[in-house]
């Protein structure tokens, strides 16, 4: 059963100018898994504004209640490419209270936007 489903889309250039703007943003929406590819290189601005709109969208899945953390939701990559979602404290409660058992996630950018779609299916 689909509990709820989110979408959202960044604006790559916004994004980045935010970042750029902001200093410890990075450290206060993303975990270093999310932020950093395994050979420790960091991922680019258009990957993360990709993982910025799975969180959003994710929230949106849940209702968009107040009091989730960022850091609560880690989107993670496959070796074949293929993303999913992780959650932990805030999140993971959101999630149990309303039975979602599984995640559906898929990440895209392209022509200066990033977008994600999530599925909570119970």
């Amino acid at each position: 059963m689909i509990i709820g489903v989110g979408i959202d889309v960044a604006e790559i250039d916004r994004f980045a100018q935010s970042m750029e703007r902001t200093p410890g943003l990075a450290a206060r929406l993303f975990l270093d898994g999310e932020l950093y590819l395994p050979s420790g290189e960091r991922r680019g601005v258009a990957s993360l504004a990709a993982r910025f709109a799975a969180k959003e969208a994710l929230a949106k899945a849940l209702g968009a209640p107040g009091g989730l953390h960022w850091t609560d939701a880690e989107v993670r990559t496959a070796d074949s490419g293929r993303p999913s979602l992780v959650v932990h404290g805030t999140v993971a409660a959101r999630a149990e209270e309303l039975g979602v058992r599984e995640w559906h996630v898929s990440l895209s950018h392209d022509a200066g936007v990033a977008s994600a779609v999530v599925i909570a299916e119970g």
